[in-house]
């Protein structure tokens, strides 16, 4: 109706008014015609138009019914062309038809039926079923086209603000669409221009109609200009983005008009509407050459802000509430909804373009690789990883692990970053979920520790976001990792599935029976893996009632376990069932569970006899008794018990351990032993405190006697049995020992320990019995120092210490008798890993061997020999000799190898370091007198300990790669006797180690002062009179623990965490202390160049080479904890080469040698090397001053100007220095043509002293001829060689011309090395060593490739006639000729003298093609061709 009120309106007089301007501007010819109609009556044009369109075969409707066709098409066509020529009044005709066309489309109706599709008359048959509107059909007439397009652009307007009529049709759209796919267009750039007319006054609808339209329309010349007007619309109207690059897209536009609209898009992309961008993006990346490729993606990532297009959730549910309040919630969440959307189909694009260019998918690893801030990463950069993992090229999916891999690795992507992506972006990220899971698969299995976490957070993640169906595929993958075996891989997933077991309890209840699934699977575990399962089921089983279904399992699998005859499974059935009951006896809150807060009787009565059964079932072995007293006492430790449970376990352990091993101490002690009975190490002075000891001999003498018996008392049980009263005690009293406080000083019945010095005379059953008689007392004193070392009584601290004196002094006793008891396997200590047997020593192979190189072995035995020296077999020097003769005599045993076999100590016992000086008071009866006593922790119980914290931080900090486990393992494992340590994470040992450092530097500054007081009191002199070769020799391993103990806290990887970047600034803080005040306002680049000068402080005293090497290592870690390692490369280089020119004396006067000082040598020359600026010019200065110092030395004599170079150590600085230099030289940049003659005269003199070097040092086989050598010249001489053709000769191509003599010099320089090599090849077939021919075949490849290099880059240069080729004869090193099997000495006089001509730049024509020919026949014989150019 509206419609029809409108057009009758417009038919009584507004029409002329509302004409467009287009009407006024006609062409003259158009303008005759308008003068016809205007004399002809509108009806008789009308009947014009009627009757030819009638004629020609279409029948006009009215009436909303389409107009009929009965012919085809092209018959339609035709038909009125033909009509319209033969009219007599042609050409007139034309006009009065199109006037009579728009007298008819006058009216609505008439209008669209004209514009809509005409129905087909099926009469005849001969029609086909689509036909096109009767309009299209008359603009396919040339002649009617031009006129026909006016009258339809001047329809238009007036049809603009009409919207969607009747049925959907908008008559503008129709309009528009007439003019499309057209066979030719008479007048395409007036079309092109009336249109881009209409775009500037049409409404938006119709605007967006015309410009995705155009590409239809225009012929391809148009498309340039057409592009340029469009770009300039897009910059005035943002609205009209979408449909703009629509049209862009399909227009065929030139590269650089394309790159001029990208630009024009790029900039306006922060100012599109969210809807918009997956239209924007998509036309940017499907607009780029692979040459703009990099640049684009990374302004596109640089502008593409996703973060700004989602509202946080703080802020979407705020506004949610407030949306609420006015009943407009589901707006909020739809906008957050469509936002979601948006960014889906943005990544749509990225993922399109990607997946078929693969120019964009490079491009983009390349924008994301180059990042190097984290503030700089964004969501955006996480999501295009996951696009890259998610597409089907194997390429874009390694690309995108590997890039992931080194940003996780620097700590660029961190997870803060991935859980604001998967908060943010859940409902995106979903999408992505198989490619996030095989991410995080990839990162768990990673051998890199540093990756492996952001794996795991990958996977919580994954967990907590999504729904279900990923909870399950979530745990089934972790749990795949937890049975692949890999020891830190099962350790990760373990750990991850115990997180979400507290974080998800009832999700993660749902697949207990996928988790119960690992028990198949417990053969791979170790025992703490076996404890984390057991923990993670239990608390599954026994917290959830979703998860109750398994608790038969587990009970069932228990006691399968418990009844095994097989020790491994009884371990599991132990460690299983106290965990069991952790779970099961766990202190519930008020309310949980009963009335009272505590345990019901049921639950309780289960614990009971799940208790009893253990107990029961472990009676008859020691082993499995002692790792039951164990289990429980890390549960009491762990975990908080219900009071019932606490007080069932503790009641009976003292009234148990006192019948069993504590017995009162008569005069005589009867019974007959292997040794005569006594009492020792008793700490009491008052004898009223209690005649009681520890009764170990006699225990032990009964348990050899007793082996078969089903219940005894085992002194296997002593130190775990204890273990478990002192922590019962301690939780009983909160902390309180005072009730068990008397065995820490109590005595022990043992024998007399004299009979330690006559071992050899007893038989092998006594002196194994005292072997173990030692190993028990030892351990029972480690155990007590483990219960008392966090006492705060001075008194208490006192025995604690002199408690450890006794184990320094009974190591010393342990290792005289253990070098004379061959084959003896010591009693078990840790009793949760594998048997005794498999981790056996083999003493026998120890014999005879001391080892002292301060790395943690023990030092104690006054019998060691005070040197460091172990020497290899093969350079056994007379001092060596002697020294083998001190070992046969005085034989020691090193205790390194027996470790597994002690008990472990707890890292508090560390805090007994913090104890320098400790007084002790005592009182007499009336307090009127004080006897003041001062106790020093001393050299032996300082490095006893230093010792055991080394190991343990070596063990928790030092992240090792995850590998797989050997087909057939080793013997040994690592984590035996770490099992408490395993128990704390890593972050807590790294905080407990801050904590000592104060007494860690108080030590420090000791050993410091020590060997300065040292120094000074011998005028500078190591070795001095006044020197105790024992003493000595404890301190110098003293300050050498102390320096790996620092250096390996600061190199824990956990400090490159933002965490722990406040623990990191606490530790450099206490250096910095120690050197100024104020070090809490300081940053963090202040306090690591404060720390580095205190370090630095230490460099005057080491003693060794080997603490040299350490305090190097410490400062170089120290130094990258800052953000400028470089600040300190010179620092670190001067500091190495002055360590390198010392001259290293032992405390009894030799020099210092042996294998671990030729590590530590290598070690400090490559810092060396690594660290100074140039590093030609330092490798010339060792090899062209150092070693003819050494050559002119008598022969134990060393170098003057580096002390630390001697024959011994050659070898070492030899392997070093050829290293380095072909290190140096990959680093020379490849010579291009682009290069300006300064730069490559730079590059060439480079080149000169790299060449010069190397013939330096490829000569020094000639002296130095051993095999070792030559292996080390034949590896490093093929390397330099490759990198030489790689680098070297494209620069020789480029400045031949401009440096010939440079270039020719430097050839005649090289060739000389590269005919040294040729002879060494020689030598090496003539003595057939394996070892040096095996590197033959590759190095006389390089050198064949470097003659043909050569003559290549003299052809290039136009010189190929300076080139000539000879065969050079086979000589060894001395320069002897070798005969070969068909001997040709006539033809190598005639080379040699091609040779001499040669070098004086005179080649003879005839030979040159003689020995080409020789070469080309003879390529087997060949040996090595000889290479000259000549300059004209």
């Amino acid at each position: 109706m509206m419609r029809k009120k409108r057009r009758s309106s417009v038919e009584k007089g507004e029409g002329a008014s509302a004409a467009p301007k287009l009407k006024k501007s006609r062409s003259a010819g158009r303008s005759a015609g308008r003068q016809a109609k205007e004399t002809a009556p509108e009806e008789a044009n009308q009947c014009v138009f009627v009757d030819f369109v009638r004629v020609a075969g279409v029948t006009l409707k009215q009436g909303g019914v389409p107009n009929e066709i009965g012919v085809d098409q092209i018959v339609f066509q035709r038909r009125i062309q033909q009509q319209l020529q033969k009219s007599p009044r042609y050409p007139g005709i034309v006009q009065e038809f199109v006037t009579g066309l728009e007298s008819y489309v006058e009216n609505a109706d008439r209008f669209r039926n004209c514009l809509l599709p005409c129905a087909p008359q099926l009469v005849d048959g001969d029609s086909s079923s689509f036909q096109e509107s009767l309009l299209r059909m008359l603009l396919g007439i040339e002649m009617l086209q031009t006129l026909i397009i006016n009258t339809l652009l001047e329809k238009l307007p007036e049809y603009m603000l009409d919207g969607t009529g009747d049925g959907g049709v908008s008559i503008p759209r129709i309009i528009i669409n007439q003019f499309k796919w057209l066979d030719r267009v008479v007048d395409a750039k007036e079309l092109a221009s009336k249109l881009m007319e209409l775009v500037s006054v049409a409404p938006v609808e119709v605007q967006r109609d015309i410009i995705t339209s155009l590409p239809e329309i225009l012929e391809d010349s148009q498309h340039n200009d057409i592009a340029r007007e469009l770009n300039s619309l897009l910059q005035e109207n943002t609205q009209l983005t979408v449909p703009i690059l629509d049209a862009l897209s399909s227009l065929n536009l030139t590269s650089s008009l394309l790159t001029e609209v990208r630009g024009a898009v790029m900039a306006t992309l922060a100012a599109v509407q969210l809807e918009d961008l997956p239209v924007v993006v998509k036309f940017i990346l499907h607009s780029v050459s692979a040459s703009d490729a990099y640049e684009v993606v990374c302004n596109l990532r640089k502008k593409l802000e996703l973060e700004q297009c989602v509202l946080p959730p703080v802020l979407q549910a705020s506004q949610t509430r407030m949306n609420s309040q006015v009943a407009a919630g589901s707006a909020s969440t739809a906008a957050a909804g469509s936002s979601q959307d948006s960014i889906m189909l943005i990544l749509d694009c990225i993922k399109s373009a990607v997946r078929f260019q693969k120019t964009i998918s490079e491009a983009w690893l390349k924008a994301i690789e180059s990042v190097n801030e984290v503030e700089d990463f964004k969501v955006m950069d996480l999501l295009v990883l996951l696009i890259l993992h998610s597409a089907n090229a194997n390429q874009s999916r390694r690309g995108a692990e590997r890039v992931l891999k080194i940003k996780v690795r620097s700590g660029l992507i961190q997870e803060a970053l991935l859980q604001k992506t998967f908060r943010d972006y859940a409902q995106v990220m979903r999408g992505y979920f198989s490619s996030t899971l095989a991410l995080a698969q990839s990162l768990l299995r990673s051998p890199d520790p540093c990756v492996v976490p952001f794996g795991g957070h990958m996977y919580r993640q994954a967990f907590t976001a999504f729904d279900s169906y990923c909870h399950q595929e979530v745990v089934g993958s972790l749990v795949t990792h937890v049975c692949s075996g890999v020891g830190g891989e099962v350790d990760v997933a373990l750990e991850l599935l115990c997180g979400l077991v507290n974080e998800k309890p009832s999700e993660m209840a749902m697949y207990a029976v996928f988790v119960k699934g690992i028990l198949d699977y417990m053969d791979n575990l170790t025992p703490q893996q076996i404890r984390r399962l057991f923990h993670l089921l239990s608390r599954l089983a026994f917290g959830q009632k979703q998860g109750s279904h398994i608790q038969d399992d587990m009970h069932i699998v228990i006691r399968k376990q418990l009844s095994s005859t097989v020790p491994k499974y009884k371990r599991i059935g132990i460690i299983g069932a106290v965990m069991i009951v952790g779970s099961m006896g766990t202190f519930r809150p008020k309310g949980k569970e009963s009335q009272n807060g505590s345990l019901s009787q049921e639950t309780f009565r289960q614990v009971t006899a799940l208790l009893e059964l253990v107990k029961s079932s472990s009676e008859s072995s020691p082993e499995a008794a002692a790792l039951y007293y164990d289990e429980l006492a890390n549960l009491i430790l762990n975990s908080t018990l219900d009071p019932q449970v606490q007080d069932m376990i503790g009641k009976s352990v003292l009234q148990d351990f006192e019948d069993n091993f504590v017995v009162d101490v008569g005069p005589e002690i009867s019974g007959s032993f292997p040794f005569p009975a006594s009492v020792a190490y008793k700490l009491y002075e008052d004898e009223d405190q209690g005649g009681i000891a520890i009764n170990l001999l006699p225990l032990l003498a009964k348990d050899l006697q007793n082996k078969g018996e089903h219940r005894r008392v085992s002194p296997l049980c002593l130190s775990p049995f204890f273990r478990l009263l002192r922590l019962c005690m301690e939780k009983r009293h909160q902390g309180d020992l005072e009730e068990i406080d008397g065995l820490l000083g109590c005595p022990l019945i043992l024998t007399d320990m004299d009979v330690v010095e006559k071992v050899e005379s007893l038989s092998k059953a006594e002196r194994e019995f005292l072997c173990t008689l030692l190993f028990h007392t030892i351990n029972w004193f480690r155990e007590v120092v483990n219960a008392f070392c966090t006492q705060k009584d001075t008194e208490m601290k006192m025995r604690v210490l002199t408690r450890l004196q006794n184990i320094t002094y009974l190591q010393t006793l342990l290792e005289r008798a253990l070098a004379g008891t061959p084959g003896y396997v010591p009693p078990i200590a840790n009793f949760d890993g594998e048997s005794a047997d498999s981790i056996a020593p083999s003493s026998t192979v120890q014999m005879n061997k001391t080892k002292k190189d301060g790395t943690g072995k023990k030092k104690k035995a006054p019998a060691k020999n005070s040197s460091e020296n172990s020497s290899q077999a093969e350079e056994v020097t007379e001092a060596d000799e002697t020294q083998q003769k001190e070992k046969e005599i005085r034989p020691g045993v090193s205790l390194a190898s027996y470790r597994p076999f002690f008990r472990e100590l707890d890292i508090e016992v560390l805090s007994v370091l913090q104890c320098g000086l400790l007084s002790r008071s005592l009182l007499d009866s009336e307090l009127h007198t004080k006897v003041r006593e001062e106790v020093l922790l001393g050299p032996a119980e300082l490095v006893f300990l230093l010792e055991d914290m080394h190991r343990k931080l070596e063990f928790s900090l030092t992240a090792s790669p995850a590998k797989r486990a050997p087909f057939l393992k080793g013997r040994t494992d690592k984590s035996v006797g770490f099992s408490h340590l395993q128990q704390r994470s890593s972050k807590d040992i790294a905080s407990y180690c801050v904590q000592l450092m104060p007494a860690l530097c108080s030590h420090l500054e000791n050993c410091h002062n020590h060997f300065q007081l040292l120094l000074s009191e011998n005028n500078g002199v190591v070795d001095g009179p006044a020197t105790d070769v024992q003493e000595h020799q404890l301190m110098s391993s003293a300050y050498q623990l102390l320096l790996q103990v620092l250096n390996t806290t600061f190199s824990w990887s956990g400090f490159s965490q933002p965490g722990q970047r406040s623990l990191l600034k606490k530790a450099l803080g206490v250096f910095a202390g120690r050197l100024k005040e104020g070090g809490a306002e300081l940053t963090l680049e202040q306090l690591v160049k404060h720390s580095f000068e205190y370090l630095l402080n230490f460099r005057s005293t080491v003693p060794n080479l080997t603490t040299a090497l350490c305090l190097s290592r410490l400062l170089s870690t120290v130094s990258e904890k800052g953000g400028n390692p470089a600040a300190y490369r010179e620092q670190t280089a001067v500091l190495a080469q002055r360590f390198l020119s010392q001259d290293w004396v032992t405390a009894s006067g030799e020099k210092e040698r042996g294998t671990k000082f030729n590590e530590a040598l290598h070690t400090l020359l490559s810092i060396y090397l690594e660290h100074v600026d140039d590093v030609l010019k330092a490798v010339e200065e060792i090899a062209g001053e150092g070693i003819p110092e050494l050559l002119n030395a008598s022969k134990d004599e060393s170098s003057a100007s580096w002390p630390t170079l001697s024959r011994q150590t050659f070898l070492v600085f030899y392997k070093v220095l050829m290293a380095e230099l072909e290190k140096a030289v990959r680093k020379i940049p490849a010579g291009k043509m682009s290069d300006t003659t300064e730069v490559q005269s730079e590059k060439l003199l480079t080149w000169n002293l790299a060449v010069r070097d190397f013939h330096i040092l490829v000569n020094l086989v000639k002296v130095f001829d051993s095999r070792l050598v030559l292996n080390v010249c034949l590896k490093y001489g093929r390397l330099f060689l490759e990198s030489f053709l790689k680098l070297g000769m494209p620069l020789l191509d480029y400045s031949f011309k401009r440096h010939k003599e440079d270039v020719q010099s430097l050839l005649k320089t090289f060739q000389l090395s590269t005919r040294q090599l040729h002879h060494m090849c020689g030598h090496s077939k003539i003595h057939q060593d394996t070892s040096l021919t095996n590197h033959v075949p590759a190095l006389k490849k390089s050198l064949e490739l470097f003659l043909y290099r050569v003559k290549a880059m003299l052809t290039l240069n136009n010189c190929q006639e300076a080139f000539w080729m000879g065969n050079l004869k086979n000589r060894n090193l001395k320069g002897e000729e070798i005969l070969s099997q068909r001997s040709q000495e006539d033809d190598d006089e005639e080379e040699e003298e091609e040779e001499e001509q040669q070098q004086q730049g005179s080649p003879p024509a005839q030979e040159q093609s003689e020995d080409e020919v020789i070469k080309v026949n003879r390529m087997a014989d060949v040996d090595q061709d000889d290479v000259s150019e000549d300059s004209e």
